[in-house]
């Protein structure tokens, strides 16, 4: 009785097993292949190939409307090579192919190639430059950064200009206009890493490449085999407000660099009070136009940030001796003031921006108090005045990582290093390779950093915290 119980009870374990095992694979099909072939434009002279991939537009809807990716792919020079790295050049773009057809030969990529695929995506919507992918029909066209609101009724009237500019882009396509953040595009990283039949993701983000990084680390923890975040900053911070004025520090360390070059080279020991007596004059001429001394600040920065320290010194010398702020003017001309993609259909739906004037002011005079030379200038807060009045609310708010995830690699120079710095920490056993110098990412630039990436990337070989390169 007992031994026809037993077999009994074996006999319905294995029927349910089996009805599991159905379900699961109606529940999960097995995930698409795909079909390498001619990129449109060509192979180049990297010989890059191309495949699509159908998603969903919104992956809360799998089973909803679907859009096609364009993958890219450098096949390795090894026989058996160790997997694929996915790659993303940031922008955001959606011309990555493009790209890696420009990036992809010479020195690049070649040391990694030996040992993996490298392969990129156009991304979806084809944000600032479309792409292979499906795109969201828009004009992209550049806009001046907004200066910073006076009062309510300035906030106001920001807010409904940013929203007219953002529902002209909307009403074209709103279930893609609303799937765009980088959170999404980590999705679409995910399921590129199935569709290569890998196990785990190996990625490689530059400049905004890193926040879609950072919003796979998030969702897909277990997934990461390796992640280079290279000349980004932090989208994964437990606190915002705190986060907001030590960003304004980062920006502002390349002026105090500037100010310590004046003062050892002798040329402009009284920098700091030069720079304070400009922007107490300001608004000044400027050309054909006039700056503000935020418009004064962010131009500095620029210049700054290039190492372009002779020609800041007189700018400010001048500017100060005859209140002629012409000296800031950007080459060319044309473009006299900074400019912004506008919308930023990513950017608005990836960082927080302020509700009123209120927050704003707040959150702005805690920056002034962390950085008293730059303030919000030239930070992802003043870029997010394009983003006030933005018709869908933020997608991929910062927050902090999760925990199981690998040790991660960061590259950084001056101000980025920082920034960086508050990602890769919260994750034990991370490195960080660091450049002495202005520029921005290190991949593509630096032999020394690009080795050590390399090796990360292929190997699991993870620097030291602070290696300089």
């Amino acid at each position: 009785m007992c031994e026809r119980a037993i077999r009994g009870t074996v006999k319905r374990m294995l029927k349910l097993f089996a009805v599991g095992l159905l379900t699961a694979n109606v529940l999960s099909p097995p995930a698409p292949t795909l079909t390498w072939g001619e990129c449109p434009g060509g192979p180049g002279s990297v010989g890059i190939e191309c495949a699509t991939l159908k998603v969903p537009v919104d992956w809360d809807r799998p089973n909803g409307r679907q859009l096609t990716l364009t993958i890219g792919r450098l096949r390795s020079t090894a026989a058996e090579p160790k997997g694929s790295v996915l790659v993303n050049f940031g922008g955001p773009v959606g011309i990555s192919i493009d790209l890696m057809r420009k990036y992809g030969g010479g020195e690049s990529f070649a040391g990694l190639r030996q040992k993996v695929d490298i392969v990129t995506w156009d991304l979806r919507g084809g944000p600032n430059a479309p792409g292979l992918s499906t795109n969201l029909p828009c004009d992209w066209t550049g806009a001046r950064i907004p200066s910073l609101p006076r009062n309510q009724a300035e906030f106001d009237r920001l807010a409904a200009t940013n929203r007219a500019a953002a529902e002209r882009c909307q009403v074209k396509d709103p279930e893609l206009f609303g799937a765009m953040d980088s959170a999404t595009h980590a999705r679409d990283a995910d399921a590129i890493r199935q569709a290569l039949g890998e196990q785990q993701t190996s990625f490689y983000g530059a400049s905004y490449g890193g926040f879609i990084g950072q919003a796979y680390a998030q969702l897909f923890p277990r997934r990461v085999r390796a992640m280079v975040l290279d000349g980004t900053w932090n989208h994964s911070a437990a606190d915002w407000d705190h986060e907001l004025p030590l960003l304004a520090r980062d920006v502002q360390s390349y002026v105090i660099r500037f100010f310590d070059w004046c003062r050892t080279q002798g040329h402009c020991p009284n920098a700091p009070a030069l720079w304070q007596r400009v922007m107490a004059r300001a608004p000044l001429p400027a050309g054909a136009v006039k700056y503000s001394a935020d418009d004064i600040r962010y131009q500095a920065v620029a210049l700054a940030r290039v190492a372009s320290y002779s020609r800041l010194a007189a700018a400010l010398e001048k500017a100060a001796r005859t209140g002629d702020a012409s000296g800031f003017v950007p080459d060319p001309p044309n473009a006299p003031y900074a400019t912004t993609a506008s919308p930023g259909v990513v950017e608005c739906t990836d960082w927080p921006h302020p509700a009123d004037q209120r927050q704003l002011m707040r959150q702005v005079r805690r920056m002034r108090a962390a950085a008293p030379y730059i303030g919000a200038v030239a930070t992802i807060e003043q870029a997010m005045l394009s983003c006030v009045g933005w018709p869908i609310p933020v997608r991929n708010r910062p927050a902090a990582l999760p925990d199981g995830l690998p040790p991660l690699l960061m590259a950084g120079n001056w101000s980025e290093f920082q920034a960086a710095s508050r990602v890769v920490d919260q994750v034990p056993g991370s490195g960080s390779i660091y450049h002495d110098g202005p520029g921005h990412t290190l991949y593509q630039f630096n032999a020394c950093a690009r080795g050590k990436i390399d090796a990360y990337l292929a190997d699991l070989v993870v620097p030291e915290p602070g290696t300089r390169c």
